[in-house]
């Protein structure tokens, strides 16, 4: 069980069901999948907001379940390879989004200290992150701080 920083336990969500094909009703070809996935990418969308508008909106009006049953890739293996990929992970870029943001919160409100105790919650998760990404996925030298965050965030 991951309680990070609560005496709480975490709330659960709903299971994908086991499937090993994509549906029948499904039936675009991977390759126009791929190209969608790209074309979003480009136009600006993380991995799970490309996951979330192929589902809701599809390909030429037919919606994607499941990108990986139906191209056998993940859409972020999907960016990789065709270049397409952000420099940080997703889920690592918005915690240091989160953080830019508490932070700024904090300058301007200097005794809430509700929000000091989420900055260093979240800090405190972006560093285990980065331990966690450094060498495979961002560079080996990458050191968090606010300046480097707020540099990247300001890039985009």
């Amino acid at each position: 069980m991951a309680r990070m920083h609560t005496r709480r336990r975490g709330s659960s969500g709903s299971d994908k069901p086991a499937a090993d094909d994509p549906p029948e009703w499904s039936d675009v070809d991977a390759a126009d999948i791929e190209d969608r996935v790209v074309e979003l990418a480009e136009q600006g969308y993380d991995p799970s907001q490309i996951g979330m508008k192929l589902r809701d909106e599809g390909v030429t009006g037919t919606p994607i379940p499941d990108v990986k049953l139906a191209t056998g890739k993940k859409i972020t293996e999907i960016l990789e390879e065709n270049d397409a990929r952000s420099e940080f992970p997703e889920d690592l870029y918005n915690l240091m989004k989160r953080a830019v943001r508490l932070r700024e919160h904090i300058q301007e409100n200097p005794q809430d200290y509700q929000n000091k105790r989420a900055l260093q919650n979240t800090e405190s998760k972006v560093r285990r992150l980065a331990d966690y990404y450094r060498g495979d996925e961002i560079e080996p030298d990458f050191t968090y701080t606010y300046d480097v965050a707020k540099e990247l965030l300001d890039e985009e």
